[in-house]
């Protein structure tokens, strides 16, 4: 398994739930994130090749850019940074301690950018629970990070908006999951997916 798979399968998977996304953010916000996720999805996917040849921290890094560049609102920015950061702090090759280190990185780095902090509806919300289940180590950890992720989207249903468009509709929000927390979800949870995938049979001798 190369990071090209893992990045094909993450931006397939954003591709593949775009309409969910913008259900998620007609409810709460303008209406427009899964089609600015598939945008950069798909930007993403048309430098496969290039990515391909680049190590992973240079392939997180270009994949920053290209998401501060096609990916529209705030997302762009947030996803962008993210990936810059994991880019510059992670080494090769990862392992759960330093990727969650890395994490920690990008969550102050997302921190400084929007001024938010976890409990307040957003993405931060997944980063830190999953930040801290890698950082506990212990077995099944792919499994359990993956779980942690999609369970810790689906609570920003049941947490106060403070931050973003969805902040102004107050209790309003209230039962709706934060399509940004949902859209880092089906991404963590995609490349957890292709880490726990068999690997291929080799050919049978004759």
């Amino acid at each position: 398994m190369t990071h090209a798979d893992l990045i094909r399968n993450a931006t397939q998977t954003l591709i593949a739930h775009v309409e969910e996304l913008t259900t998620l953010d007609s409810a709460i916000g303008d209406g427009d994130h899964g089609l600015n996720m598939r945008r950069g999805a798909l930007a993403i996917q048309a430098k496969l090749g290039e990515l391909a040849g680049q190590s992973l921290n240079d392939a997180l890094r270009s994949m920053g850019m290209t998401c501060m560049s096609t990916i529209g609102g705030s997302s762009g920015p947030v996803f962008g940074t993210l990936m810059v950061t994991l880019g510059k702090e992670l080494p090769e090759p990862p392992t759960a301690a330093s990727l969650a280190a890395a994490l920690d990185a990008g969550i102050k780095a997302l921190t400084r950018l929007g001024k938010a902090e976890v409990g307040q509806k957003t993405l931060l919300d997944v980063l830190d629970p999953v930040q801290k289940t890698l950082a506990a180590g212990g077995d099944d950890m792919i499994a359990r990070v993956r779980q942690c992720a999609l369970d810790s989207a689906d609570a920003t249903a049941q947490m106060d908006a403070i931050k973003g468009r969805a902040s102004f509709l107050g209790e309003r929000a209230l039962g709706h999951v934060d399509p940004g927390s949902r859209s880092m979800a089906l991404i963590i949870g995609a490349v957890c997916d292709s880490l726990q995938a068999p690997a291929p049979a080799s050919p049978s001798s004759a």
